[in-house]
């Protein structure tokens, strides 16, 4: 709901694509700036107490944003700073949540319990814009903010509530943080898996994720001359693509945990995701969005659980924290500059257009790993 609402409250202030991406690019610096470190903590103090403070950080920065609109006193700059304090607090939440997953679930069920975790996350998707919608219109743009804000100290109450053993903190004598994340990186760096996957997440996340963050723009001008109105259209993006992306998630869930193939099947959706942003930014007729968000969704959401899930298998328990960390990085990090990049070249050329590149270059980036055997320890898996 607070992604809705704040994507139209950016447009309304500065009727610019690439506002848009600078929204979305600050909101994830942080994460970008910190998370590794955010990792190494997640390895050395009690999860569950990281991610309850995460909680108060995010709920902070919407109830002040809630109280700008509120008033009439928002600006541009107060939008962007409180997105990156509100990253400040992913960053350092963001790796002890997933984390905290593996302990919560047998082993052998981690890939099923990533991709229902990715069902209730992407079911917001769907709620919120639907809720976000009915509220802007019928009580205004505050109150999704102000609800967003009550709605962290739900997980804090959830958090509370497990009662699963939650793995403790290190003990003995500690190394200092720098030796702590530089035995991460190493071992991403030696191992050829890990640091294969980490970068085709990288490119997928910047070619694919300003899509997304152009959905309002393509609501109110692209798609101008459908029915309805740009707030009604956005939300038929968004749930179309939520809906994508919950069956994706249940079409990993059914496969029944690691299946064979999973790498090639990894490389074959990349492939299949350029293919979709490329149409999207072609066929710009509302039926045509509707169906192609929604596929785009499926594969979207199939490439995060198959690599989250290759991850979580393979990284040894004492340094979860900081590989997954790195990970996160690459999933978060890649979407705001390559939306940033987009962004600015969409306000030249326009959103559709830089889709279509975007599209193009993701497709034979993946045949070209293909076709050089560059893939090739995805493919052993």
């Amino acid at each position: 709901m607070q992604k809705f609402a704040q994507s139209w409250l950016v447009l309304d202030l500065t009727d610019s694509n690439f506002y848009l991406g600078l929204d979305d690019f600050l909101s994830q610096l942080p994460i970008l700036l910190f998370m590794l470190i955010g990792g190494v903590v997640a390895d050395r103090y009690d999860r569950r107490k990281l991610l309850t403070w995460s909680q108060y950080v995010q709920a902070f920065t919407a109830f002040v944003l809630a109280a700008l609109v509120f008033f009439d006193v928002v600006t541009i700059w107060h939008v962007l700073a409180l997105s990156f304090i509100s990253g400040l607090g992913q960053a350092f939440g963001g790796p002890a949540y997933q984390s905290l997953l593996p302990s919560l679930v047998p082993r052998r069920d981690l890939p099923n319990a990533i991709a229902l975790n990715s069902t209730q996350f992407n079911l917001s998707r769907i709620l919120g814009p639907l809720g976000g919608t009915a509220i802007l219109v019928s009580v205004g743009m505050a109150a999704c903010f102000f609800l967003n804000g009550l709605s962290f100290f739900l997980v804090v109450v959830a958090l509370l509530m497990i009662k699963a053993p939650v793995p403790l903190p290190q003990t003995g004598p500690r190394r200092d943080i720098m030796t702590d994340l530089r035995q991460g990186l190493s071992y991403v760096r030696h191992q050829r898996l890990m640091l294969t996957l980490i970068v085709l997440v990288v490119i997928s996340m910047a070619l694919a994720m300003p899509l997304v963050t152009f959905l309002p723009s393509f609501a109110k001008t692209v798609m101008a001359d459908a029915g309805g109105t740009p707030e009604t259209r956005l939300s038929f993006l968004m749930v179309c693509q939520g809906l994508g992306a919950i069956t994706g998630a249940l079409l990993i869930g059914s496969a029944g945990g690691r299946f064979k193939h999973m790498g090639r099947i990894l490389l074959g959706v990349q492939f299949a995701i350029g293919l979709i942003i490329m149409a999207f930014g072609w066929f710009t007729t509302p039926l045509m969005s509707y169906i192609l968000i929604f596929f785009g969704g499926i594969a979207f959401m199939m490439l995060f659980s198959m690599s989250f899930s290759i991850v979580q298998l393979a990284v040894p328990e004492e340094l979860r924290g900081r590989v997954v960390s790195i990970y996160m990085v690459a999933v978060r990090g890649g979407g705001p500059i390559g939306a940033l990049i987009a962004g600015y070249f969409a306000d030249i050329y326009s959103a559709p257009a830089v889709m279509i590149f975007n599209g193009a270059l993701l497709s034979l980036i993946t045949l070209g790993v293909i076709a050089s055997g560059k893939g090739s320890s995805l493919k052993t898996i």
